[in-house]
């Protein structure tokens, strides 16, 4: 489904990829492990259309996509949940929901008022909505609450939630359990298993190394840039290196 070959990333001087190159295949949860500034996030990044490719290549379902915007990358299903949630929080929750669902309505020319009563009544989108209740019933009660008033689990579910409303094939989950108490860490990852048994293709970067390896199915280790180590999620349990750097007391 995604091909990412020897991709390159630069913030001024700065290199945040060197020559990264992996795959993600239909139905898979695919995780991403590796130290704080090790270059995982500017992958989302490159991937999702929100930084620039310095050179190599990103394929989408055998179509280059490299180059292409954020916005775009949505239409073709591919959608993101950066690390810190970035939910609207002085809009409600429904609301929030509501922008999820932008995408499929952007060449329309709504104002926010007259778009989100559009979105109301939009059968495609009410499905979106419906399956998001169904996976967070906690948001359905809170539908008119504002959403800055939620705790941080409730807000990673929203922020979840809003990608969902995307309609998207792939879902790029950047640190979701972050900030959050060991008990919602597990829904939050349950959740994950869940939503690639409801067909969705997972790419997951996450803080907890030992969580995300027992979810997914495969993994790349990135380090300075770079992948390092890769292979099934068995085998990166396996692996001494591994072991020793991310799974430090989970393993002992």
């Amino acid at each position: 489904m995604l091909r990412v070959e020897e991709a390159s990333v630069a913030y001024g001087r700065v290199t945040g990829l060197r020559e990264v190159s992996l795959v993600v295949n239909d139905g898979e949860i695919v995780t991403i492990i590796g130290a704080n500034g090790a270059g995982k996030t500017s992958l989302l990044n490159a991937i999702s259309g929100v930084v620039p490719l310095k050179s190599g290549s990103i394929w989408l379902d055998d179509r280059q996509v490299s180059g292409f915007s954020s916005h775009k990358m949505v239409r073709l299903g591919v959608a993101y949940v950066p690390e810190g949630r970035q939910i609207f929080g002085a809009m409600s929750v429904k609301d929030n929901l509501a922008m999820g669902a932008y995408s499929q309505c952007a060449s329309s020319r709504l104002s926010t008022v007259g778009y989100i009563g559009w979105f109301m009544r939009r059968p495609a989108v009410q499905t979106n909505l419906e399956l998001v209740f169904r996976l967070f019933p906690i948001l359905k009660e809170r539908g008119n609450q504002q959403a800055g008033s939620l705790s941080g689990g409730e807000q990673q579910m929203l922020a979840i939630g809003r990608a969902l409303m995307s309609s998207p094939r792939m879902l790029l989950l950047d640190e979701p359990s972050l900030g959050l108490a060991p008990t919602l860490v597990r829904e939050i990852l349950k959740l994950i298993v869940s939503l690639r048994d409801e067909g969705l293709t997972i790419l997951l970067v996450e803080q907890d190394a030992a969580a995300a390896l027992k979810i997914a199915d495969r993994g790349y280790v990135m380090e300075r840039g770079r992948i390092t180590v890769e292979g099934t999620a068995k085998d990166l349990w396996g692996d001494d290196r591994v072991r020793q750097a991310y799974l430090g007391k989970s393993v002992a």
